[in-house]
């Protein structure tokens, strides 16, 4: 990598130095766990993080996720606490879930949920009893961990019978995932997914769950932002439960919501001894069924990332998310890359080398040395393992967060286009990439790094 010139390396100091004013106390305190702050500070400012489910919260984000706030146990629910002296807490919490509701226009929304994980478990104690068949997209072809994956719980507590894209197209097929919830009758379908690149058609989805007496669940963890901005369609019509995280597209802090009707569309048909309020049953399975005390520090960050997502200048930014990713697609199209169902119309692209001697992995890597952060994933047909798979997984959000627009993208394509051609010897490549990444992104601080004045 050739040597940052003086005017470079000043600007980087400037990011730095602003970015970790706040923390002269930690500095003091613990050095050695400043310093890795500080690397990986570094690293955010100079790299192009493209790994789709990774953002930048902001500022205020920050603020009120390292606030007081931490300091506080509540558990229970807002006016509903085993705790004294939460009068104030609860404004809080209430806040968020106003916000929420607000936001999505849902009839209830649960904000305790500590990541979407435990969100998405919360759903199944409510919903099911364990055993029982639901329908969901394997890690393979594109859905979650906890849409029934072997190795997770949902895999294991629960039978899962597995839908996704064709393998050939990339698309889902709507008639054969009917004929697939009319043989198998299942009491619960997962609409969602990690690295799908397409629309999910919720209405689709809702007709095929009325039509086998099944929960409709979505899951929007990657796509919120999205469906605030009007550039995806909105489930919450169509779904009986919504489950989400606030760290990807909505930049809030590493946390899970739930929303959801409030009364039982199904008439508690599997819980016949249960509640009909659905509401009742979510929040239920959250506190006491799952968790304790909830994070009130990480839930103010989630009011503040409700509140800024509810501008337009979100929905500005996320419309310019999906117009990103539409470009990079087509600048790899036309450089003969192979993507997953032939393009994009979200957040996130795959790139297909199942035709490569290279695997997902050896790629992700290579691309890493180049400063370009993606990850290596599996796509519909992968003959590869897991661990190696035969594609990576491109996003927008964070570099669009940066401020960046097509003709960033431009540069991206052509970037990533110059190490795969040299994949056989990547590195002197990467080296000289690496060093233009630096160069770009030093012109677009991200949020939460914070220049010295």
């Amino acid at each position: 990598m050739k040597r940052a010139s003086p005017v470079e390396l000043s600007d980087l100091n400037r990011l730095i130095e602003g970015s970790l004013s706040r923390y002269s106390a930690l500095r003091e305190t613990d050095p050695l766990l400043y310093e890795l702050i500080a690397e990986q500070t570094r690293a955010e400012a100079t790299t192009l993080k493209m790994i789709p489910s990774e953002n930048f919260a902001s500022y205020a984000v920050l603020e009120a996720s390292g606030s007081i706030l931490t300091n506080k146990y509540a558990e229970g629910y807002p006016f509903a606490r085993y705790y004294e002296g939460n009068e104030i807490v609860d404004q809080v919490e209430q806040l968020a879930i106003d916000r929420a509701k607000a936001l999505f226009g849902a009839e209830h929304a649960n904000v305790q949920p500590y990541s979407g994980s435990p969100a998405n478990q919360a759903v199944y104690r409510a919903l099911l009893r364990p055993g029982v068949k639901f329908m969901g997209m394997p890690v393979p072809e594109g859905g979650h961990l906890t849409h029934g994956w072997k190795v997770n719980f949902s895999g294991t507590d629960y039978y899962q019978i597995p839908y996704g894209p064709d393998p050939q197209t990339g698309w889902l097929d709507y008639d054969q995932i009917r004929d697939l919830a009319r043989k198998e009758r299942p009491q619960m379908i997962w609409v969602g997914a990690t690295a799908y690149p397409r629309i999910l058609d919720y209405e689709k989805f809702a007709e095929i769950a009325r039509e086998v007496d099944a929960y409709l669940v979505g899951d929007i963890a990657h796509i919120n932002g999205l469906i605030v901005a009007g550039v995806h369609p909105d489930p919450v019509p169509y779904c009986d439960v919504v489950t989400s995280t606030s760290h990807k597209l909505l930049r809030g802090p590493r946390a899970g919501f739930i929303l959801c009707r409030i009364e039982d569309r199904l008439k508690s048909l599997y819980h016949p001894d249960e509640p009909l309020n659905l509401a009742k049953r979510i929040d239920r399975a959250v506190f006491p069924g799952l968790q304790g005390g909830p994070h009130l520090q990480t839930i103010a960050a989630m009011a503040v990332a409700f509140h800024e997502a509810s501008t337009e200048e979100f929905r500005d930014y996320a419309r310019q998310v999906v117009r990103n990713c539409r470009r990079l697609a087509d600048r790899l199209l036309e450089r003969g890359y192979k993507l997953s169902s032939g393009g994009t119309d979200n957040h996130l692209l795959l790139m297909d080398f199942r035709d490569s001697p290279y695997s997902g992995k050896y790629v992700a890597r290579a691309l890493a040395q180049a400063g370009i952060i993606c990850n290596f994933n599996m796509v519909p047909g992968d003959p590869r393992r897991p661990m190696v798979t035969s594609g990576i997984r491109l996003g927008t959000p964070a570099v669009t967060s940066m401020g960046m627009k097509e003709p960033e993208m431009d540069l991206i394509a052509g970037w990533i286009d110059r190490v795969c051609r040299h994949l056989d010897d990547p590195t002197p490549v990467a080296q000289q990439v690496r060093q233009e990444v630096a160069e770009l992104c030093l012109q677009f601080p991200p949020p939460g790094i914070k220049p010295r004045q």
